[in-house]
């Protein structure tokens, strides 16, 4: 079976108005895979650390700064036709507004509504980490 490993930021803040902790959520907008939500991010390059990925993919993806603080998981997951391992980082906004580029969508999602959406089943299993910080 094909294996692919990527990096997934858990993108945190802090929400202006309600003073509630979010992550930042994104809607897939091509692939087998379209309109699942999932945490932003993509494959490892060769000879990249998971924390150097998720910074080159958040900053080509919505033209953002992130700074990746820890990893928060390792997911592994079978697709039908791959394994996917995915490195879920928890990342803060250094610089720059998160713009969609290659989404179709995105939400800031509170404790409260963090099960509010389709995730796809990969991201479903980290969500219970996150529900912890948030």
């Amino acid at each position: 079976m094909k294996q692919i490993t990527v990096s997934g930021a858990i993108i945190l803040r802090t929400n202006p108005e309600t003073n509630k902790k979010e992550i930042f959520a994104t809607q897939r907008g091509y692939g087998d895979y379209k309109d699942g939500w999932e945490f932003p991010g993509g494959k490892l390059e060769s000879g990249e650390t998971p924390q150097q990925c998720i910074e080159r993919e958040i900053r080509e993806e919505l033209a953002t700064e992130v700074r990746a603080e820890k990893i928060l998981g390792v997911v592994d997951y079978d697709y039908p036709n791959f394994h996917l391992t995915m490195h879920c980082i928890l990342c803060t906004i250094v610089s720059g507004e998160l713009k969609l580029l290659e989404h179709e969508a995105a939400r800031w999602l509170s404790r409260k509504n963090l099960r509010s959406v389709d995730w796809l089943p990969a991201d479903q299993l980290i969500l219970d980490k996150i529900e912890e910080i948030l």
